[in-house]
């Protein structure tokens, strides 16, 4: 796998990532005690994104080298896949 491969699996991984991690945790204005005025009141009270970025970074970080591991092992390459699927390559 080339560098340019690499990055570019990572980033669509960590946005894939980025959206599966942002509803944990998050509540809604109505469910705090206050709420802003003119604000969507399915808006989070406390987005807490730094920590959800580090949540991310830290997950697709595990995943990928997971997959980074199995690709470097063959579980993951393609004539594998296509003989898993029944696929003539």
């Amino acid at each position: 796998m080339s560098i340019s491969s690499a990055i570019a699996i990572y980033f669509v991984l960590w946005w894939v990532v980025l959206f599966a991690v942002l509803p944990f945790g998050a509540r809604r204005q109505p469910e705090e005690s206050e709420q802003v005025v003119g604000a969507d009141p399915g808006a989070p009270a406390l987005p807490r994104m730094a920590r959800n970025l580090v949540v991310t970074t830290l997950v697709s970080a595990a995943i990928f080298a997971v997959a980074a591991w199995a690709y470097q092992a063959g579980y993951l390459g393609i004539d594998r896949l296509n003989r898993l699927m029944g696929i003539p390559f």
